[in-house]
């Protein structure tokens, strides 16, 4: 750009409305008479929409995700699903079986977090599906771990894009048109046989900074894993904080109602970043509710509650058509689960809606005893869930 020209000025106007409202506002008007709204694009991103960016600084001061659990990548793609991947073991086999023509190899089969609640099995020959992501899969299959799974960007207007897991995920766990990354808690060594002990995944100067915010000494492994909460902190475990706790509290930020549209412009574009915590008592008491979100989200120990989600009438158990009306979510003509509260049916996790999608990809199949049961405890975690983000909201 020469010394004599100046940068190119950017106007937008957004018009909705119908086709017929439309055609009748830009007969009635030009170029000159639009209300348009200058716009000024910054790097990186240069978007060509209006944003509001005012709290980008305050927004920085906290740390990414991706900073913190150094080692992450996208979810598992098989590029065949319906042959890789299936909620019975059985099928599984005999789909492997008739898909390639051998007998396959039992050992290969895993628990795979496929969607929010559906949990599935998957044939995890590596030499065969698309993208294996063993580097961070493996960390899931070599012992006890858990995940924070986050996507880095959203098309959607609002941001709900982190899940937990404790198994391997797939590339579309959290969002069905955007990948989803997946940040395991610890590293564990190649040769399970050794004596080397698994590792936090960890970025080493974060945690030093939240040790020096809150006073409180960090430690790989708990010494006494049974200390939990207030225990943990009032000095009967020596002050100490664990990845775990870290984990929970970087869950309850995000499922924060005000943390999500204060920061919503940032949400959409990146992986999220998290304020440290001020203190150690705030770091407490959100980690604490960050647990109780973690086990509710995991279903520990979770069970049916009588009076929600009922299913009293006998019949076929096919899911045929769905449709909710009042509190009840009808399945075939004669059956329902009764008792299932609008904020449940309506919630997200992500981008989907699990009281609805969990149903909706089962339909033309009977529900067993175990769905059953399974489907009533889905609908009192996301009833729970919504209790604990406007608990922490206050």
């Amino acid at each position: 750009m020469g010394q004599d020209k100046k940068p190119a000025r950017i106007f937008h106007y957004d018009l909705y409305g119908k086709r017929e409202e439309k055609y009748d506002f830009l007969l009635n008007n030009s170029l000159q008479t639009v209300p348009w709204r200058e716009l000024e694009p910054a790097a990186s991103q240069y978007f060509f929409v209006p944003k509001d960016f005012s709290l980008q600084g305050e927004y920085d001061k906290g740390f990414s995700v991706r900073e913190l659990f150094p080692v992450n990548s996208v979810g598992i793609v098989t590029s065949k699903d319906v042959v890789f991947v299936n909620g019975n073991k059985k099928e599984l086999l005999r789909n492997i079986t008739e898909y390639f023509g051998i007998t396959p190899d039992e050992t290969l089969i895993h628990p795979i977090s496929y969607r929010p609640f559906d949990n599935r099995y998957v044939y995890y020959d590596t030499k065969r599906i698309e993208r294996a992501r063993e580097n961070v899969m493996r960390h899931f299959l070599n012992g006890e771990n858990v995940g924070l799974v986050i996507t880095r960007q959203t098309k959607m207007d609002f941001w709900k894009h982190v899940i937990i897991t404790n198994a391997p995920t797939t590339a579309l766990f959290v969002e069905i048109k955007d990948n989803s990354n997946n940040f395991p808690l610890y590293l564990y060594p190649d040769n399970l046989y050794s004596d080397e002990k698994r590792k936090p995944n960890l970025d080493e100067s974060i945690i030093s900074e939240i040790s020096n915010r809150t006073g409180l000494q960090f430690a790989a492994e708990p010494e006494k894993p049974e200390l939990d909460g207030e225990e943990k902190f009032s000095g009967k475990a020596g002050k100490f904080f664990f990845p775990i706790d870290l984990l929970c509290y970087i869950y309850a930020v995000l499922h924060t109602p005000t943390y999500r549209e204060r920061y919503k412009e940032f949400l959409k574009i990146d992986f999220p970043r998290v304020p440290y915590p001020e203190n150690a008592e705030q770091f407490m008491t959100l980690a604490s509710l960050g647990s109780k979100l973690r086990g509710l989200h995991l279903m520990e120990g979770v069970e049916p509650q009588s009076g929600m989600a009922d299913f009293p009438a006998e019949g076929s158990n096919e899911i045929e058509n769905l449709k909710y009306v009042g509190s009840k979510v009808c399945i075939n003509s004669v059956q329902y689960f009764d008792g299932v509260p609008p904020e449940a049916w309506n919630f997200y996790m992500g981008g989907y809606q699990p009281a609805q999608k969990w149903l909706k990809d089962r339909k033309g199949r009977i529900l067993g005893y175990d769905d059953i049961r399974h489907y009533q405890r889905i609908i009192r975690v996301l009833k729970e869930t919504g209790e604990l983000m406007h608990e922490l909201d206050q």
